[in-house]
């Protein structure tokens, strides 16, 4: 990938709801994540997760798909018990 996508609502979605802001959602790329790809039909476009750290040590997961070789980051949270078990285990 070349670089990553933003789209204003994601971009202040994350932010106000779940308190994740662009660098740490960034940074999660670049400290050895878990990846895979969600299965599902109702998106026009695949997408895939990704569980892994801030720089920092907090624990994200990151929803994204990849536009002209860009990630475009959909959803950034905490990770949640059992996501945290799948990357403790990965």
């Amino acid at each position: 990938m070349e670089r990553f996508q933003w789209d204003d609502g994601n971009r202040d979605k994350n932010w106000l709801k779940h308190g994740v802001s662009i660098a740490e959602s960034e940074q999660v790329f670049f400290n050895d994540p878990v990846l895979g790809e969600l299965e599902s039909q109702i998106w026009d476009e695949p997408r895939f997760y990704a569980f892994g750290q801030t720089d920092e040590g907090r624990r994200l997961a990151i929803i994204y798909t990849i536009r002209q070789n860009m990630i475009r980051v959909i959803s950034a949270r905490d990770m949640s018990r059992k996501e945290r078990r799948a990357y403790d285990d990965a």
